[in-house]
């Protein structure tokens, strides 16, 4: 019981003073929403904007224009059933769907882009993962650990029920299950990026469920234009590693505390 109250004390001590702290802000995400937080890595991340309104922005994405092809205008939505989000969706999808395990916030970019920077509690899946040979293992090992499950020997009196739509047959193929399969926002370099919109096609080929999937169209691009918050990519957030998507699970305890002093 002591240790417990200890436990809580330590935690809402720095927890009180990020709330303080919030109230001080020039600068909010949104008109009620000063800042949140997402577990990246192994830390809690604060996710904000700069402070600094005479800030403006440096390097490759100052840029207005690049050659099409390949760095085209891509169209708000790409692909039928998939929602495309702009920033404020992004922070409500970390708050829940990652907050709960059964989301996945994906920086599809090559890893050389991601070196440079990525969006709090991204995991690097570059899109040429998804475009990998259907039996690929990468692509298998990847799809596994986003909570698809492979398939072999489905009776084909139950693959005809599912083809028209019974037995959940709408999250499954003849070689996946994709029914307990995360949900999956994937985001690049911006609106002219064609990294996400391939990854995105790659996935609904494979059988991914539409409704599973979001585009952040706006990419690094918007989010650094807003003033948000980058962190450099830790070890764990590359889909080489055997944990890449665990660090998308808050410390729920932790998480929940921070929240109710921001709302509060």
């Amino acid at each position: 019981m002591k240790n417990s109250i200890l436990f809580s004390l330590l935690m809402c001590s720095p927890l009180i003073s990020m709330q303080s702290m919030a109230a001080n802000l020039e600068v909010k995400i949104s008109e009620d929403k000063p800042y949140t937080v997402v577990n990246h890595g192994k830390e809690l991340v604060k996710v904000q904007r700069i402070q600094d309104t005479s800030n403006t922005l440096t390097g490759s994405f100052t840029k207005t224009s690049r050659p099409c092809p390949p760095f085209c205008v891509n169209p708000l939505n790409i692909e039928g059933g998939v929602a495309t989000v702009a920033e404020l969706e992004v922070i409500k999808f970390m708050e829940t769907a990652m907050h709960r395990g059964d989301g996945v916030l994906i920086d599809v970019r090559t890893p050389s882009w991601h070196q440079k920077g990525t969006i709090p509690g991204s995991v690097n899946i570059p899109f040429t993962v998804f475009e990998k040979p259907v039996d690929d293992l990468d692509l298998v090992e990847v799809l596994e650990r986003l909570g698809a499950k492979q398939r072999e020997n489905v009776n084909v009196v139950t693959r005809s029920l599912e083809k028209v739509g019974l037995l959940g047959g709408n999250d499954k193929t003849d070689t996946w299950d994709f029914s307990e399969a995360r949900q999956l926002l994937l985001w690049c370099n911006g609106p002219w990026c064609g990294q996400s919109p391939r990854a995105i096609r790659a996935l609904i080929s494979l059988g991914y469920p539409a409704d599973k999937l979001y585009y952040y169209r706006g990419g690094m691009q918007m989010w650094q234009s807003l003033g948000l918050s980058i962190v450099l990519p830790s070890d764990m957030s590359t889909y080489a590693s055997k944990k890449f998507y665990s660090h998308t699970k808050y410390k729920k305890a932790a998480f929940s505390a921070v929240i109710f002093l921001i709302v509060a």
